[in-house]
């Protein structure tokens, strides 16, 4: 299932896009909001068993979520996970948690 389905859209008409609009020859653009993660307590993620993985440059949640889960379509679960809702809230060198058990975090953050 495509994480877009329940994705909220917005119209952008901001005068601050202007030249962007002039150059596609339009008026407004509809986009796609900024999805908002829920916030688990941290004994519920703590109940999960996870591995740790440092943060390395180039990393991003989709080649994690492809290298332990096989495919890229889970990325928000680390994200989630983490409470990091997008590769620039890490940092190089920062120690981030990736649940061994995809089903068991499935169930915790969805």
């Amino acid at each position: 299932m495509s994480r877009y389905l329940k994705r909220l859209k917005a119209t952008n008409d901001s005068d601050q896009y202007y030249h962007v609009f002039q150059d596609r020859g339009v008026t407004q653009i509809e986009q796609y909001r900024t999805p908002e993660f829920l916030v688990y307590e941290q004994d519920v993620l703590d109940s999960v068993e996870f591995q740790k993985h440092e943060w390395k440059m180039g990393d991003t949640y989709w080649r994690l979520s492809s290298q332990y889960y096989g495919t890229p379509k889970h990325w928000w679960v680390i994200a989630s996970f983490n409470r990091k809702p997008t590769e620039s809230h890490i940092s190089v060198g920062e120690t981030i948690k990736i649940p061994f058990s995809l089903s068991e975090a499935l169930q915790v953050t969805y």
